[in-house]
């Protein structure tokens, strides 16, 4: 489908969704529903498939290396200050490495800006001999000359082409970007430049009664060569020439002896500023590679199978899990994951978003978080059908009281997720994309699609009467009177993690924010660690930190040898090992380096990302519910995330990029699972019930245990899915959301709610009322409370 006919799709669907929502007939409401749900799944699976070809994979899934190039300032032959990089040098910098990209013949190499003056360079497919030659083409100074036109080129390269004429002397013909009657123009041109990069001061479009031109300054040493050239050349051509390939080839009109000219040519003003990018030349200096990931194709084929084997792991486990207990409704919730699931390939393939591990762990976790949105309304619906309501009027209380607690859990996760995909890079961004769309088509699928089967169903006459499982049936647990003994466990917990970042210090950090090398090694046979470290000494690597581990798989066993090293050291490694060891069949399967200024910069972001996500949430809580409630949430939050990274440091495990994603998420769970205990609490007192702020906190924590624990143990089946089943690569991430996912559940029972009270108490407030204030309005002079 062309980009105008889902232009026009998308709007027509935003009208479909305001009607639904405007509408208060049922028959309509019916209809519009069920058109919207066919519509999306059916534009999705044509977007998708087939999966094969639609789905594009990240290199960590189909093997490949990636380079993270940074640019380098230009520093004039004055010796002034370096030029800073320009937008348009960033984007002609991508040009240039893109065609040498494509000198290697791979298929769908992608080539991105990143940041202001970093490139990501992602190319799939290449073995360890063409990795060298990459980084050396990738680093390789762009060459920038200004040659001279022969006068008769047009005349002598058709002789030449035809094999009746001879190439001149100190001439060569060259290719040009301009094309002349549809095919690339080709010039001879002389060998020998007039003037170089060097000596271009500065390039720039400009506009003019003419249209747009390009306004070129030179350096003074160049400023007296070109006055030379075009002196004796006037009415010749001279061709800008970049990596010996014409880029433009102007007329010379007359002499130039101040420096400055200008180009014009009818250009438009994206070849303006594109011609004036290249005589910038942003890669005049050699070009620093901050970072570099290989993965081979075997271990991309294994991670794969494994995120495969984990998320239908957990699918099935959770599909189960909810049939047995919600029954009927539960077959009703499978239909809205099924929808949820074509929602999400479909927005993945339509917007070309590339699948990686971290992406698949992304999946797993949306599993989890679609089931959320229908335990809460199922919750709700088990509490109406109680209170003796018939089954049609129970249905719409049940979604009507669900809807605030699904959107403000959901609202702040986005916003979370937003915060990652601004900030984040690589893995990170993938993992943040994934589930954003996760979470947008889950509150589509449970909100509109369910809802609009239960309809039908109660239409149709096949839905009598819904009977659920109800395992946790207590009511009347004190929560806030056990503060003194969740306050104590609480701090014990911190205390050892904090303890524990004390003891570790920056060895809880792996090369993503220490910069470095680390290398995966696969050997034939188990290589002793003295021979490895005795090999490395005699290229002074003796100090090298050396891991090694054995995998069985099909009665086949795999040695690996993990190394890691100062950033630049991998390629003499796996060279020194080569020699050393012949026999052993080494392969490397995963090659990763960060420099220390990269690594700086990812621990900086990474922490700013976090502090933006915790005031966003603050800002948010506060505006939804009241100050007290987003104390509660932060400090909650921010006791959930110490506690579960110090069972991380204390495990022995190293703090990653992929990481950052994997404590975010546990914020956001956290905030999610508060903000449903939190809605309920602000409903119970606001109902007008009778006893003390504490007593009616109690109950409304004891009305949300049973969802609560449902939603934990379903992301937690998901979670485990991944940790047994998602192999090495995800093992850290699904470990962290295992540990995230009980210790949030911890807090939001015991923790939060004290918080909120005793915060408060401390401003001598009364909540009662604070959550109050925003339902009163004024009719006639006097305050009411809305219904």
């Amino acid at each position: 489908m062309n980009a105008t006919l889902t232009f026009f799709f998308g709007l027509f669907v935003l009208i479909l969704f305001a009607w639904y929502f405007l509408t208060d007939k049922e028959q309509t409401k019916r209809g519009l529903g069920t058109t919207l749900t066919l519509l999306l799944c059916a534009f999705s699976i044509d977007a998708f498939l087939p999966f094969n070809q639609k789905i594009h994979l990240g290199l960590d899934l189909q093997g490949g290396t990636s380079f993270l190039v940074r640019l380098v300032p230009p520093v004039p032959e004055d010796g002034g200050q370096p030029r800073p990089i320009t937008p348009e040098m960033q984007e002609q910098a991508v040009e240039v490495i893109r065609k040498r990209v494509d000198e290697f013949g791979v298929s769908e190499p992608v080539i991105t800006k990143q940041g202001t003056d970093h490139i990501l360079v992602q190319i799939p497919g290449l073995n360890a001999a063409q990795v060298e030659t990459a980084r050396q083409q990738l680093q390789r100074v762009a060459k920038l000359e200004f040659r001279l036109v022969h006068p008769n080129s047009d005349q002598l390269v058709r002789q030449i082409t035809a094999g009746t004429a001879f190439t001149p002397p100190g001439y060569v013909i060259l290719t040009s970007t301009e094309r002349r009657n549809g095919q690339p123009e080709k010039l001879l041109v002389k060998r020998r430049p007039e003037l170089t990069g060097q000596d271009v001061a500065s390039a720039r479009p400009i506009f003019e009664q003419r249209g747009y031109e390009v306004s070129l300054r030179l350096t003074r040493a160049g400023a007296e060569a070109f006055r030379r050239v075009t002196r004796d050349n006037i009415n010749n051509r001279l061709a800008i020439v970049l990596d010996n390939e014409v880029v433009s080839a102007p007329n010379i009109q007359s002499e130039i002896p101040n420096g400055e000219a200008v180009i014009t040519g009818n250009f438009t003003a994206e070849e303006a500023k594109n011609l004036a990018s290249v005589m910038e030349n942003p890669l005049q200096t050699p070009v620093a590679i901050d970072e570099t990931r290989t993965v081979s194709a075997t271990l991309g084929q294994d991670s794969i199978f494994r995120g495969i084997a984990a998320g239908l792991a957990g699918l099935a486990a959770t599909l189960v899990f909810v049939l047995l207990y919600y029954r009927a409704a539960g077959l009703v919730a499978f239909i809205g994951l099924a929808v949820n699931g074509i929602l999400l390939f479909g927005a993945m393939s339509l917007f070309g978003f590339v699948l990686t591990l971290p992406g698949i762990a992304g999946i797993i976790l949306t599993i989890g978080m679609a089931i959320d949105a229908n335990v809460l309304i199922y919750e709700r619906l088990r509490e109406e059908l109680e209170h003796g309501k018939n089954l049609k009027p129970a249905i719409d209380t049940a979604y009507r009281k669900a809807f605030s607690a699904i959107v403000d859990s959901n609202l702040t996760t986005l916003l979370k997720v937003a915060i990652l995909f601004w900030l984040g890079s690589g893995p990170v961004k993938g993992f943040a994309i994934t589930l954003t769309i996760g979470i947008i088509a889950s509150m589509f699928s449970a909100l509109l699609v369910t809802r609009n089967v239960f309809t039908w169903a109660l239409k149709l006459g096949w839905l009598k009467r819904i009977s659920m499982l109800h395992l946790i049936k207590s009511k009347s647990f004190d929560f806030l009177g056990k503060w003194r003994t969740a306050l104590i466990a609480s701090l014990i917990l911190l205390a050892a993690s904090t303890a524990a970042f004390g003891v570790r210090g920056n060895k809880m950090f792996n090369i993503d924010f220490t910069g470095g090398d680390s290398l995966l090694v696969q050997s034939a046979t188990e290589l002793p660690e003295a021979d490895i470290r005795a090999a490395l000494g005699k290229i002074g690597l003796s100090s090298a930190v050396i891991q090694q581990e054995a995998s069985e798989q099909k009665g086949h066993i795999s040695h690996f040898v993990s190394i890691r090293s100062p950033f630049g050291t991998s390629e003499k490694i796996v060279h020194q090992l080569e020699q050393s060891f012949p026999k052993a069949n080494l392969t490397v399967e995963r090659s990763e380096g960060v420099g220390p200024i990269m690594g700086t910069q990812l621990a900086t972001t990474s922490l700013f990302a976090l502090g933006i996500a915790v005031l966003g949430i603050l800002l948010y809580v506060t505006i939804r519910f009241e100050f007290s409630f987003a104390v509660g949430t932060i400090v909650a939050m921010l006791h959930d995330l110490i506690i579960t990274l110090g069972i991380f440091v204390l495990t022995g495990r190293e703090f990653s990029l992929v990481m950052v994603g994997a404590i975010l998420t546990v914020a956001g769970y956290s905030i999610n699972d508060k903000i449903v205990v939190f809605d309920r609490i602000r409903e119970g007192l606001r109902s007008g019930r009778k006893g003390s702020i504490q007593t009616l906190m109690n109950a409304s924590i004891n009305e949300t245990m049973s969802r609560t624990i449902l939603t934990s143990g379903v992301t937690l089946i998901c979670m485990l899915s991944l940790l047994i089943f998602g192999g090495p690569v995800l093992a850290d991430f699904a470990f962290t959301n295992v540990v995230g996912v009980i210790v949030g559940t911890y807090s939001s029972i015991f923790i939060a709610a004290p918080i909120v009270l005793w915060w408060s108490n401390f401003r001598k407030g009364n909540l009662r009322h604070e959550v109050s204030r925003p339902q009163e309005s004024v009719v006639k002079g006097k305050p009411i409370a809305a219904k």
